[in-house]
């Protein structure tokens, strides 16, 4: 995991191209948004249908990270909530467990001590999510106290307005000092894509990100005006195959943020398989944040209504 986390120097001077800068360049990064809109349609279009299938709705359910992130938390009802996952296990043993659960890093530890199932991971959110307008040593404690706590993941968001300004060397060495609290742990960098807006910004943000430290990449918090897009999940998937190539390191994707419907998730699916292939269709390396999919995806695979979650 380790190639990409590199130290970052202070001491170049700001009329020389920075490293960050050099690292971009060697990737295309001026990307069309309606040639974008044009690809996504063209896939969506063609090759949706044939993942419509009882099987990959099966497989999708097995990459849900079930989400609460609500002011209204507490441990009683975190402690219901996971309960759901290990009552789920022996409801249905036919079918695949969740691949997380995802709550803020003050439930990490009744996430994780009520948390019965195997292969079940505990991801928080962490580094003042979601606005990631915090000072780095408050980001790096909160980090460090959900993994103290029984984090096994960690979900950060990309300083946003460090990206938007252009302070590259800022936003990656807060990324990477935050991968170097969670060690060996996999740690989601979230891009806000929908305050990003143009496919050219969401190349440059995945790939920082990934030169950075980034495990994962993910698009929304879901706590903003726009969130996950088929066009953004496109582009992070084309930088996700473009940094495999010349890194040899796999970057996992996880789309969050407005996954309302299965056909939604099908179509990330879909976009996945298109553009990264078969080594990135596994519960590993596709995420989906949603909770609402979970029932919608059981009804389905049941043929009936079914609220579980």
């Amino acid at each position: 995991m380790d190639e990409h986390h590199h130290q970052h120097e202070h001491h170049h001077h700001h009329d020389e191209v920075t490293k960050y800068e050099k690292m971009l360049q060697q990737y295309n990064t001026e990307l069309d948004d309606a040639q974008v809109q044009q690809a996504v349609k063209t896939i969506i279009a063609e090759k949706t249908l044939a993942n419509d299938t009882p099987e990959v709705k099966k497989f999708l359910f097995g990459s849900i990270e079930l989400t609460t992130l609500s002011t209204t938390d507490s441990d009683t009802s975190v402690m219901a909530f996971v309960d759901r996952v290990n009552r789920f296990d022996s409801a249905y043993p036919q079918l695949p467990h969740v691949a997380a659960v995802c709550v803020y890093p003050c439930f990490a530890e009744v996430a994780s001590e009520t948390l019965e199932v195997e292969g079940v991971e505990v991801t928080c959110v962490s580094g003042s999510f979601p606005s990631s307008q915090a000072v780095i040593e408050v980001k790096v404690a909160e980090t460090a106290l959900a993994l103290r706590d029984g984090a096994t993941e960690i979900d950060i968001v990309m300083p946003v307005g460090k990206f938007l300004s252009g302070n590259y060397e800022e936003l990656c060495d807060d990324i990477a000092e935050l991968k170097q609290v969670c060690g060996d742990k996999a740690m989601k960098v979230i891009l806000e894509t929908g305050d990003l807006k143009t496919a050219s910004n969401i190349k440059k943000a995945s790939l920082l990100a990934m030169y950075a430290g980034a495990d994962y990449i993910k698009t929304s918090t879901g706590k903003e005006k726009i969130s996950a897009t088929p066009e953004a999940a496109y582009v992070m998937c084309q930088a996700i195959k473009e940094y495999y190539e010349k890194t040899g390191i796999q970057i996992g994707f996880k789309p969050a943020g407005g996954i309302n419907t299965v056909m939604d998730a099908i179509i990330y699916y879909t976009i996945v398989k298109e553009v990264l292939g078969e080594k990135w269709l596994t519960n590993k390396w596709l995420r989906l944040g949603t909770s609402r999919l979970a029932n919608l995806l059981l009804s389905e695979i049941n043929g009936e209504e079914t609220k579980f979650f």
